[in-house]
């Protein structure tokens, strides 16, 4: 199996509760003081709807889809629109792995590894529209 195949059937098992994106959410604001701010007068349930969706999207560029939802994050995230500082997505994605490891029943070394590696090239992607 390839590493989108196992990425995705991970996230699907990490779907089937709402409270994957919830604690992904408490771990996310827990890693630094700044986003924690970032997020104070946010509508979380939407939040997290979009969260649900961008991962998605990641992980279906990965898989060969278009890119141009990402590049359309990445936009929205760039120095002049929300202005997501470029060092916050290790933030986001040491949160995502940990969020994966408590949620996936399957987790292993290997899993981390594959998720690591069909997360890289949209991160990039978001980043480097900054």
């Amino acid at each position: 199996m390839t590493p989108t195949d196992l990425v995705f059937q991970s996230y699907g098992r990490c779907c089937r509760k709402d409270e994957f994106f919830v604690d992904f959410y408490d771990f996310f604001m827990a890693s630094s003081e700044a986003i924690r701010n970032r997020f104070v007068d946010t509508d979380m349930p939407a939040q997290r709807h979009l969260l649900r969706n961008g991962v998605m999207q990641i992980i279906l560029v990965a898989r060969g889809m278009s890119d141009r939802k990402l590049r359309d994050l990445g936009h929205s995230h760039n120095r002049s629109n929300y202005n997501i500082q470029p060092e916050w997505y290790g933030l986001w994605e040491e949160s995502l792995l940990k969020t994966v490891q408590v949620h996936d029943p399957e987790y292993t070394p290997e899993l981390r590894a594959a998720w690591r590696e069909v997360l890289k090239p949209g991160i990039d992607l978001i980043r480097g529209a900054y």
